[in-house]
């Protein structure tokens, strides 16, 4: 009997059979083997594609039946994964900590919801994931389980079983597990999906280095780009993209086509310090070319449309519902009242935006939107047009001004 710090933490007892969330790589592949052994249960596992880029899942489940796994599924999630998590992210121009546009954190709560569904189905009473005690993953994965289904228990042998690299090569070696790409040890930890990619580990962790070439395996380093620059018009519907270079698209196909060109263009590199909610502070190495041409175009076009008022307000709500997402809550009721906001605000962010990629930069060039709070004559020095008399400026700027100019003088008044 271990200690029991949850009440979803599976004791020994409990675990008869059990889904794994199982990539193909050396973690999940040593845990298909372990979880057999040291349970005596059975095992299915279960692969979300949610758009890693290069990934053979007919591989990959051939790996889990040959380690003993008594069904493997692969569930293509890519639509509902755009639809229902980036949609809403772009809608909340979701970014946190200045750098990190929560592709990871969009996936999980995802990933946890058809573990749930598929241990049910699969008549399986633990789910089994891969994360350690040191991310922030755990806290998204168990905490969707536990809300979802209180009856599931889970297991995280990374976490328990004490294993460092070394020893879970050995341990594939002895138990004949082939590790995924061939090598023993894969020289980053990566995650990936439609709306980025993550490296961790070597030495990314240390502070003073910079980043080394053979990292970035998805964006083109900048220096290397092409010396033409390349504009793309995307167009966007009650706050969600539709369209590229005046083809509509679904979502799923738009994200890759804007990725493309910003991989191509060695825009979305991100060296990024972050504040995990387990305590640390880590550097990521990301590469996030889609978030980094779609997100700065929606905030465009929304400060177009929206007044002053709406814009300075939903820039405070766009911070807690990334800081909420970031944190693993996905399920809190404030995140899904924050998306009512979210959709009401974006009800007129709609139009065209023009972004011009070079050499790693992502600038907007144009602008349009027939809801725009813009009129290009009140923008000119020209006369107003009639909508406000240019005359009338003195009398407001000392009434603007008069609270301030009071306190100032109150507060001078001893210098004369």
């Amino acid at each position: 009997m271990t200690n029991q710090t949850a009440t979803y933490l599976a004791q020994p007892d409990d675990v008869h059979r059990v889904l794994l969330l199982y990539s193909g790589g050396l973690d999940t592949s040593v845990m298909l083997k372990w979880i057999q052994d040291q349970y005596q249960a059975e095992v299915v596992a279960l692969t979300v594609n949610l758009g890693q880029p290069g990934e053979d899942y007919d591989v990959v489940t051939g790996k889990a039946r040959q380690l003993g796994a008594v069904e493997a599924h692969v569930i293509d999630a890519r639509e509902e994964f755009a639809r229902d998590y980036i949609a809403p992210a772009i809608k909340a121009n979701a970014v946190y900590g200045l750098g990190y546009p929560l592709f990871t954190a969009l996936g999980r709560p995802l990933i946890a919801k058809l573990a749930v569904e598929f241990a049910r189905r699969s008549g399986c009473d633990t789910i089994a994931h891969g994360c350690t005690g040191k991310g922030n993953d755990q806290v998204r994965i168990e905490s969707t389980i536990a809300t979802l289904a209180p009856e599931l228990k889970v297991i995280a042998p990374v976490r328990t079983w004490k294993m460092g690299r070394d020893e879970e090569v050995a341990y594939a070696r002895e138990h004949g597990i082939p590790v995924k790409g061939g090598s023993e040890v894969a020289p980053y930890s990566i995650d990936d999906n439609l709306w980025g990619r993550s490296s961790e580990g070597r030495w990314i962790e240390d502070l003073e280095v910079a980043p080394h070439d053979d990292v970035f395996q998805l964006v083109t380093r900048p220096e290397l780009a092409p010396d033409e620059a390349q504009t793309l018009e995307i167009e966007f519907e009650a706050g969600v993209p539709v369209a590229l270079d005046g083809e509509r698209l679904g979502l799923v196909e738009l994200l890759e086509r804007v990725a493309a060109a910003g991989m191509r263009h060695g825009v979305g590199i991100v060296d990024h310090i972050e504040d995990r909610i387990v305590g640390l502070k880590v550097r990521d190495i990301y590469e996030v070319p889609a978030a980094a041409i779609l997100l700065p175009a929606h905030a465009e076009l929304e400060r177009l449309v929206g007044t002053i008022h709406q814009n300075q307000f939903k820039a405070m709500l766009d911070q807690k519902w990334a800081y909420l997402v970031y944190a693993g809550l996905w399920w809190e009721p404030l995140r899904t009242d924050l998306d009512a906001y979210m959709d009401a605000a974006n009800a007129q962010v709609t139009g065209r935006i023009g972004v011009r990629l070079y050499k790693g930069s992502a600038r907007v060039v144009t602008r349009q939107s027939p809801y725009a709070v813009y009129d290009a004559q009140l923008a000119t020095f020209s006369e107003s047009g009639g909508l406000f008399s240019q005359e009338a400026s003195p009398g407001f700027i000392e009434l603007w001004s008069l609270q301030s100019r009071m306190a100032w003088q109150v507060r001078h008044r001893d210098q004369g």
